[in-house]
């Protein structure tokens, strides 16, 4: 048997590992994750058991800080470790965790979040190439910038927002199909471009900003990389906020328009520029949006003053600083 117990829940998740198959019943739910990272590592062609597991973590839930990715990494590392001698890759880990989220769990994500779990540090990732990532490990040491990674939790959840977040891939998609492409990657910008007009009369304003955004965050993923190895800090900030701004105004994922009375994301973002100013900082949603957490790069001598102020709207405790985790999914023998 499987049996899992994770601080804080009073359920425990229990099945046999024999009982993989795909139940809508459990959509949206652990067990259903559970059975999809099992189903998953099964069908690439590795060993699958029970164990008995306690999960602790201090991972916000259903705040936009990859929650659900965390669980399925650890999930496919203890299979990794106690079945198949730790030998499925963190690549293979991640790719497992997105079809236990895409298919068993029910939500149209990608691959980043379960990248960023199973690799670790900071890295850039290309996605061009369907089904094989390109991986490629930066160095960032924000010590030595003199700058810290603030995220607040807006207290937003995350739970309802399913629909949300697969409009952005399906009108993504929906652009790309006018050219008889599947994903956007394939299609020009120039093409769009030039094809505005017929495009906002059939699939919306909405559809083509967010396409457009599509391009031109591509662009500036280029430029953080090269800014980073340039070890150019300055370009770094720059580039981090005008993505957010694009988020904001493009891509349009920082508050839900089935909800116009909550937008703890916006309002997160206008008191932190008030603090940060010119010079003190930048502020981006964080995550795919619509609630949750933003992050903000903020100088370290403003750091006190920055975490008191989004402390004393959303709660204290809100606001914490991270470190970039140097080590994705692994055992640690005791």
């Amino acid at each position: 048997m499987i049996n899992i117990r994770s601080e804080g829940y009073n359920n425990m998740i229990s099945f046999s590992p024999d009982d993989t198959a795909i139940n809508m019943a459990e959509h949206g739910s652990s067990l259903a994750m559970v059975k999809g990272v099992l189903a998953g590592a099964k069908m690439n062609g590795f060993e699958i058991g029970g164990f008995d597991a306690y999960i602790t973590s201090d991972v916000l839930n259903g705040s936009g800080l990859s929650s659900s990715a965390s669980f399925e990494t650890v999930i496919g590392t203890i299979i990794s470790s106690l079945y198949n001698e730790g030998k499925i890759d963190p690549m293979t880990i991640a790719t497992i965790g997105q079809y236990a989220e895409n298919i068993y769990f029910g939500k149209p994500c990608g691959l980043m979040d379960q990248m960023a779990c199973s690799f670790g540090k900071l890295s850039h990732i290309d996605f061009k190439v369907p089904g094989t990532p390109k991986v490629e490990t930066l160095e960032l040491d924000l010590d030595a910038a003199g700058y810290s990674l603030c995220i607040t939790d807006t207290k937003g959840n995350h739970a309802d927002l399913t629909s949300e977040y697969a409009a952005v891939t399906k009108e993504m998609k929906a652009v790309a199909e006018e050219f008889r492409k599947a994903v956007l990657v394939n299609v020009p910008e120039s093409k769009v471009i030039e094809s505005i007009p017929a495009l906002r009369e059939k699939l919306g304003d909405r559809a083509v900003l967010r396409a457009l955004h599509f391009y031109e965050e591509n662009k500036r993923v280029i430029k953080q990389v090269d800014a980073l190895k340039n070890n150019d800090f300055a370009t770094f900030l720059k580039t981090i906020k005008e993505s957010g701004d694009s988020s904001y105004k493009f891509l349009q994922n920082v508050y839900t328009n089935q909800d116009v009375q909550h937008q703890g994301i916006s309002l997160a973002l206008c008191i932190s520029e008030t603090i940060l100013g010119e010079d003190g900082g930048v502020c981006r949603v964080h995550g795919g949006g619509f609630a949750g957490t933003i992050q903000a790069f903020v100088r370290n001598d403003k750091v006190e003053e920055y975490k008191k102020a989004l402390n004393d709207i959303f709660g204290e405790g809100a606001c914490v600083v991270l470190k970039i985790r140097k080590y994705g999914g692994m055992k640690i023998d005791i």
